[in-house]
């Protein structure tokens, strides 16, 4: 399964990535809007972990150009802000398929990106 994990903090996403390498998957980081929409073109991936906050807000732009390129593709938004709590990223973006606040553990997170690849 090909993951692909937009986060700006490096350590954070690396820290993600190890959990969820443990489970098999490939793993792809980008650190910015560009370097996922670059990774979204060139690869299929299973489920998308998206922070809100990329790039100042750009990740509505990233998981819509998903939902174009890769319509099967799964995105799990992540947040450390409350922007979005009221549940309005389901109704805008419809590959959204979870929305987690950026402190869920490292192995809930694995755990919930391994079962939206299998769903597919």
């Amino acid at each position: 399964m090909n993951i692909l994990i937009a986060e700006a903090n490096t350590h954070l996403a690396s820290l993600w990535k190890r959990h969820m390498a443990r489970s098999g998957a490939e793993v792809i980081l980008a650190h910015t809007a560009e370097d996922a929409l670059d990774q979204i073109d060139q690869v299929d991936f299973q489920v998308i972990v998206l922070d809100v906050m990329l790039d100042g807000g750009a990740a509505l732009s990233v998981a819509d150009f998903a939902n174009y390129r890769r319509p099967e593709a799964r995105v799990i938004f992540v947040t450390s802000s409350s922007f979005f709590s009221d549940g309005s990223i389901f109704q805008i973006s419809p590959n959204a398929c979870a929305f987690l606040p950026c402190s869920t553990s490292p192995a809930d997170l694995a755990t919930m990106v391994e079962h939206y690849a299998r769903a597919q």
